[in-house]
């Protein structure tokens, strides 16, 4: 197809030109199965197996996603097993994929399957779309990957492909579903994900190697088609200063359990909090360690600065070595006090994990370095 040039009237494939549209399925599905990644959830039909790759493909990258699927799948290889899972052992096996209200969803789901569904995942958008963490995205893309039903998936890779595709037309979904025709849906669907990841990329897409180029609309009509779809400009990233406190206590460390809801729910760390406004960083691991716990401290040391990226902001985490002082009595909680081997098998954020190696020295048991891979 290399030389080949784009329609003029690439428009016609919204128009509903059967010609058209059939170019277009077999170009993308041709191109797709002769050149497709292999990633370990396309070796497989299993529902349960492909469930878990959507859901940590709603947040994660394609190839950060890799590791964390194979782990979970490795600890809970069916929806029984997870079901039958305690929270904390699965925000543990999800540990370090972020986004942890994917994985307590993910729990909730497999008890109502199990519970309600006689333990088979349902095969049809709307009944997915009933169970918890399944949107609109997912619901839609399990149907089509893993039970072959005729609907199109549409996430930010697959809209860019066919805002560029229907040019001028909206990409709405009468004109969408026309474009899939009879063509296999895992196929397609995957296919359109992979052109957007790999080549009709959000700047400066790569169209002389794009299979589907001969009936791209934006191809045909723009002199640069990576302005489609419109791009808002991005706010800055906010910049956020908290300390949290390491205070040790016979070869123990003092952690917390955030609550179940919001940002990082259910994990474990260690206390403290916002550094305020004209306030120093030991000045508020003081404060926020007392709000937090009812024990006053004072610091020992700085071990260390920790520069940690979350989607919407950026923070700098200021790591205390802290020392109790008279009064004052522990209250509040979930609290725990633990050995260095407890410590690395609760589940932990990425940046509390990123601690480890300034408190780890601190505690007598040594490190635990879990199981032979």
């Amino acid at each position: 197809m290399e030389g080949l040039p784009a329609l003029r009237d690439g428009a016609r494939v919204a128009g509903g030109d059967p010609r058209v549209g059939e170019r277009f399925r077999r170009f993308l599905t041709r191109w797709f199965r002769r050149t497709r990644r292999d990633l370990p959830w396309r070796r497989t039909n299993d529902p349960y197996r492909l469930l878990v790759a959507e859901f940590l493909l709603q947040q994660t990258r394609v190839e950060q996603a890799r590791p964390y699927y194979q782990r979970f799948l490795a600890r809970f290889p069916d929806l029984a097993s997870l079901a039958r899972a305690r929270e904390g052992s699965v925000l543990k096996a999800w540990e370090g994929a972020g986004y942890y209200a994917r994985a307590r969803n993910l729990r909730k789901l497999a008890r109502i399957v199990v519970d309600e569904h006689e333990g088979k995942l349902p095969d049809r958008v709307e009944e997915l779309r009933e169970l918890p963490g399944v949107g609109e995205y997912t619901s839609r893309a399990l149907a089509a990957i893993a039970f072959r039903r005729p609907v199109v998936a549409l996430d930010a890779n697959g809209l860019r492909v066919l805002s560029r595709v229907l040019y001028p037309v909206p990409p709405t979904e009468p004109e969408v579903e026309r474009l899939l025709g009879r063509a296999d849906p895992r196929s397609f669907n995957e296919g359109l994900m992979e052109l957007g990841q790999r080549l009709c990329t959000l700047r400066s897409p790569r169209c002389p190697r794009c299979p589907v180029r001969i009936v791209c609309g934006a191809l045909a009509e723009l002199p640069d088609p990576g302005a489609v779809p419109r791009r808002g400009r991005r706010a800055p990233r906010p910049r956020v200063r908290a300390a949290v406190g390491v205070l040790v206590r016979d070869g123990r460390v003092l952690v917390q359990r955030r609550a179940p809801g919001g940002l990082l729910g259910g994990l474990w760390e260690f206390p403290g909090g916002k550094i305020e406004t004209k306030e120093s960083a030991a000045q508020a691991v003081c404060r926020e360690f007392f709000e937090e716990t009812g024990l006053p401290v004072r610091v020992l040391e700085l071990l260390g600065v920790i520069e940690h990226d979350y989607s919407h902001f950026h923070v700098s985490l200021h790591v205390f070595s802290l020392r109790r002082r008279p009064g004052g009595r522990l209250q509040g909680g979930p609290y725990r006090w633990v050995t260095a081997r407890a410590l690395q098998r609760l589940p932990l954020p990425a940046a509390t994990r990123r601690m480890l190696p300034f408190v780890l020295p601190r505690l007598s048991a040594p490190p635990y370095r879990g199981p032979r891979a």
